[in-house]
């Protein structure tokens, strides 16, 4: 039985992914985290209350990696926008108009720039934090944390004076948990930017306009002392370590329903790629079965291939959705993703593991792939994962082209296969689950009289004369689960000593070069 998963090691990634789609730096939403609860722990707040400002604090901005999205109709690279926004001053009417007319419509001619001006000083933000509020919403049912979490995380907009949005809600109208987060927020902000003055200065400036002037008089004293600290320590541990008790957990169908939402917050930043990952993992789920793979293994491809694009939260809207060819910093902006969903995921003792696997869905057998990751070093987990994110991709249209039909896409892969990009059992694994009939797979290719592609991997470790206690470990298996697949290979290929398997995998060409 697959153990629970604490949810703050499920949360800390997802909040990453959001500083990525927002344009700050990575662990914002963590350092932000630290700051909120150590304002709490001051205000001596009862426990309830506390566990609401922690999750409101670390998810605050999720509705952010779509809210920016929108900056797109207005700017090639909303990343950068956001960025420069960061330490805009909120009090400061000029400097937000200024940040507008610096940002929206810049590398647009005259008249198209004027016009997106002029539109976005009708329209304010009421779009944006709409929209805001939405997600964070549904990302609120998703992890089930509470109505009042989840009635807080729709407020983090909103200013103490009535002038934020989208409800104009005023003062101690605004959920507790919001307003420490605000406060958070911007401090974190202006500390990373320009130090612990700015810090201090905006909450000065802000007391009263932007924040509760309470707590702005309360945390005055403290932001030296705490904002110190973040530059001592790893922010990653101090949140895990700040959750506050008992910590909550998921089973695992409550990780796979979390894993789904983490999809579509990721997949809804372009209408190209809406239920994406969703349809990767589904078809990579029933690739690994066709393959034989344990349950375990088919559990851990689905769970990648949901979070498998989080790293296109790192890269702009704009470039996605760009119809025309190219540039070459484009094209390694999006071939960085991979890395970045690995990025994301990495510290998370629940989601590491998925997160190696899912940052090598575009390699490719050949060395090819974005990573140039080489075949020694792609499981067959990542092989599975990767053509089944390419057949999706190709059946789904995208702005520069438009959906190639099943069988094209069939044949596309088949090629490939041919040429040596993908392993021909991995592509008819694929295609089978899509529910294309299998074409033969010759002995070349290495799967003769229905072996299965992991039964292929330890057959030939046998035929090299690896122990079962060594075929285990290079296979991560239990010996007991070699000796399952030994005795079914013998079955199938009709012998029963090792030579005998030894011949069968020299006459039908499975061992590797120089083996």
């Amino acid at each position: 039985m697959q153990p629970k998963v604490r949810l703050a090691e499920v949360i800390a990634p997802l909040s990453l992914a959001t500083d990525l789609a927002g344009g700050v730096s990575l662990e914002h939403g963590l350092r932000r985290t630290l700051l909120a609860v150590s304002l709490a722990q001051e205000l001596q707040l009862p426990e309830a209350e506390m566990s609401d400002v922690y999750y409101v604090a670390l998810l605050g901005t999720v509705g952010c990696s779509v809210e920016g999205t929108l900056l797109a109709t207005v700017s090639r690279d909303e990343l950068a926008v956001l960025a420069d926004s960061a330490t805009v001053d909120p009090t400061s009417t000029r400097e937000i108009l200024a940040w507008v007319v610096r940002n929206f419509g810049a590398d647009e001619p005259a008249w198209t720039r004027l016009r997106i001006l002029a539109s976005a000083l009708r329209s304010g933000q009421t779009q944006f934090q709409l929209v805001c509020r939405d997600v964070a919403g549904q990302v609120g049912d998703m992890l089930d944390i509470g109505q009042t979490t989840r009635e807080a995380l729709a407020q983090c907009h909103e200013r103490w004076d009535g002038r934020g949005g989208p409800r104009r809600l005023k003062g101690e109208d605004i959920a507790l948990p919001a307003r420490i987060f605000n406060l958070a927020h911007h401090v974190d902000l202006f500390h990373r930017a320009a130090g612990i003055d700015a810090a201090l200065a905006i909450l000065r400036r802000g007391s009263g306009r932007i924040f509760d002037p309470q707590l702005a008089e309360r945390f005055l004293p403290l932001a030296p002392v705490h904002l110190s600290r973040l530059e001592a320590a790893s922010a990653w541990d101090l949140v895990l370590e700040a959750e506050p008790e008992p910590w909550r957990s998921l089973e695992p169908s409550e990780l796979d329903a979390v894993a789904e939402g983490m999809a579509n917050v990721a997949d809804i930043r372009s209408p190209y790629t809406v239920g994406h990952s969703r349809g990767v993992a589904v078809l990579a789920e029933a690739a690994a079965r066709e393959l034989g793979l344990s349950h375990d293994e088919t559990t851990t491809i689905r769970r990648a291939g949901l979070l498998h694009d989080l790293g296109r939260c790192g890269v702009p809207t704009a470039v996605w959705d760009k119809a025309g060819p190219l540039t070459a910093r484009e094209r390694t902006r999006i071939e960085s993703h991979p890395a970045l969903t690995e990025l994301v995921l990495a510290r998370s003792s629940a989601l590491g593991p998925l997160g190696m696997l899912a940052g090598l869905h575009h390699e490719r057998i050949d060395g090819s792939g974005y990573r140039r990751v080489p075949v020694s070093l792609l499981p067959v987990a990542a092989q599975v994962l990767a053509a089944a994110d390419a057949y999706r991709t190709r059946v789904e249209p995208r702005p520069h082209r438009r959906k190639l039909s099943p069988d094209a896409t069939a044949d596309s892969l088949r090629a490939e296969a041919r040429e040596g990009r993908w392993a021909p059992q991995v592509v008819e694994a694929v295609l089978g689950a899509a529910g294309h009939r299998s074409e033969p797979i010759t002995a070349s290719g290495g799967r003769p009289v229905g072996l299965t592609v992991r039964e292929i991997e330890v057959l030939r470790l046998v035929a090299q004369g690896r122990s079962n206690r060594e075929v285990a470990e290079l296979l991560v298996l239990a010996p007991k689960t070699v000796d399952h697949h030994i005795q079914h290979i013998y079955d199938k290929i009709g012998v029963s000593t090792r030579v005998g398997a030894t011949l069968f995998a020299l006459r039908h060409d499975l061992l590797p070069p120089g083996a």
